[in-house]
């Protein structure tokens, strides 16, 4: 059986009987398997997992079973700047709407009670408000009064001490509608959520020798040409974890060191910046392998900060790096140094695809960690 077999004999499989072993050809040398790119299969299984924030800063965070709510009325502007526009333009509509309603109504019905109503076409009757002859024309002069046209063709007499109360009324009261409405608008308006759009972080975090020290690294730039004033940097690590004592901590928050202490972590944003954070005795990782890297579940949250300068107002854009390498989101690649990124010519600075890096073969990780399990 075994002699019959191609794989027991010395005959190579598919060369024909009868031919000289010194005439067949030697079998083909092996070939290394090919090193899969990290992300399309060459970590873990790749699996469909829920961020703890998104990819545009948004959190996945949803409060249940808030019994409390009345604590969102006593901040009603904070409220209302937080709504979607198709509320918040709804709440700007009902808000002027409902009071120029509310205030013809009034007017409408002093008229009536007054009598002015029933004498119209009586030049020695006196009314409240000259030209008033029916509730559409008391709403418009609602909307004079309360936007301060003043067209003159419906005017209040001072024959009326109750109009000239509500005159007043009004007056306050849609000033105070209009300084919280427009303010509401403004501030909505100008939120620096869309200036980072175009802060760009790299799609990967390599972990690579920096300077003969492990470093785990992703790249930040920004595409404008107006600049970020005073602009820092600080990362998350989330990861659920147990404590000695046998508690289990989910979502747990750590920090990772991007130069807080050397002050690297303000940033001069003007070219795309590479943020390191340095693998030693005090980081999260320090006693993390390769393997263990692959199969943790954990997710880094990057957060930069900075005032824009166009408004003046203080904004933040949040990258978020995934653990697994299979997951979605930046992933952390092992051993990559980064392609160089920035191209110079007569004074200008042009740059490549944020995503290149170089695929680098050699076993640095034996020589700096080990080899992994």
């Amino acid at each position: 059986m075994a002699q019959d077999n191609a794989a027991f004999c010395g005959v190579p499989e598919g060369v024909p009987a009868g031919v000289p072993a010194e005439a067949k050809p030697p079998p083909p040398p092996p070939q290394a398997p090919k090193r899969r790119p990290w992300g399309a299969g060459g970590g873990a299984v790749a699996r469909k997992r829920q961020r703890y924030v998104e990819k545009d800063g948004k959190c996945n965070v949803q409060h249940g079973n808030v019994r409390e709510t009345y604590r969102y009325l006593t901040d009603i502007f904070t409220t209302l700047v937080d709504l979607k526009w198709r509320f918040s333009l709804l709440i700007f509509i009902l808000a002027y709407a409902l009071t120029w309603l509310f205030f013809g109504l009034i007017w409408w019905v002093i008229a009536y009670s007054r009598g002015d109503l029933e004498h119209l076409g009586d030049h020695t009757w006196t009314p409240c408000v000259n030209n008033l002859n029916g509730f559409v024309s008391a709403f418009l002069f609602s909307i004079e009064t309360e936007t301060t046209i003043g067209y003159g063709h419906r005017v209040i007499t001072d024959t009326c001490p109750e109009g000239i109360v509500l005159l007043l009324l009004q007056a306050i009261l849609g000033s105070m509608v209009n300084a919280f409405m427009v303010g509401c608008m403004f501030v909505k308006i100008s939120q620096p959520n869309k200036r980072a759009e175009t802060l760009v972080f790299s799609s990967h975090a390599v972990v690579s020798l920096r300077d003969d020290r492990l470093c785990l690294m992703f790249r930040v730039g920004d595409l404008r040409d107006s600049h970020i004033v005073e602009a820092s940097i600080r990362a998350k690590l989330i990861q659920s974890k147990q404590t000695q004592e046998g508690e289990f901590i989910p979502l747990d928050q750590t920090d990772l060191s991007v130069g807080f202490e050397t002050g690297d972590d303000r940033l001069f944003l003007v070219s795309p910046l590479i943020i390191s954070h340095e693998i030693d005795e005090r980081s999260p990782f320090w006693d993390v392998s390769r393997g263990q890297l692959e199969r943790d579940d954990f997710e880094i949250v990057v957060i930069l900060e900075g005032m824009v300068e166009a408004t003046g107002k203080r904004g933040g854009d949040a990258s978020v790096a995934r653990g697994h390498l299979g997951g979605a989101g930046i992933r952390c690649l092992w051993i990559h140094p980064w392609r160089r990124h920035l191209r110079w010519t007569h004074h200008q600075c042009g740059t490549d695809p944020w995503g290149h890096l170089h695929e680098d073969t050699s076993p640095l990780w034996e020589r700096s960690m080990g080899t992994p399990p």
